[in-house]
């Protein structure tokens, strides 16, 4: 015959682990959802401030890189050269050593319009690649010479006094 348990008789720890063992395990599981439930909603709130901005796809081909350009980083606009090519006066440096080869630039530049105001040599003979240098105020004078060049460094007068340059807009210095 069965008898019954009498509760004074029973530890109820012992009898039933399985629930305690379903309340941690529970209370591990909402922690766990609350956690969650943060992380996807910064997420999302972090797509919906970076995307909200952002042009709308082109439809048409010839515009589809344009609306691909993210709107946080400024465009750099390249100002127009304001001068005709035979305005602009270049110095024409020798970076790289050779002998001759000021000249030979100087006879590649003037076929392209521009007035030579000097050829020499720069102060240092280690220039690794040729460079274009422009005053201030003449940015697109400066690329546009380093365009019809071929040259892809091009910044800003540097390491060049302005009595250096007998009055000339743009320095090319040759490299390697």
């Amino acid at each position: 015959m069965d008898h019954p348990l009498r509760a004074a008789d029973t530890d109820f720890a012992a009898v039933r682990p399985w629930r305690t063992a379903t309340l941690v395990a529970s209370g591990i599981a909402a922690c766990e959802l609350v956690l969650l439930l943060i992380l996807g909603g910064t997420l999302l709130a972090h797509h919906s401030t970076t995307t909200r901005g952002r042009p709308k796809p082109a439809t048409s081909p010839r515009h589809a890189l344009s609306a691909v350009r993210p709107p946080h980083k400024p465009v750099h606009r390249v100002p127009a050269a304001k001068l005709a090519r035979s305005r602009v006066g270049v110095v024409v440096l020798n970076g790289n050593g050779r002998q001759g080869a000021a000249a030979n630039a100087a006879r590649r530049v003037r076929s392209h319009g521009y007035r030579i105001k000097a050829v020499g040599n720069a102060a240092r003979m280690t220039y690794g690649r040729s460079i274009v240098m422009y005053r201030p105020g003449f940015e697109g004078e400066g690329r546009r010479l380093a365009r019809d060049l071929g040259i892809k460094l091009v910044g800003p007068l540097d390491g060049v006094r302005l009595g250096e340059l007998h009055g000339a807009r743009a320095v090319l210095i040759l490299g390697a």
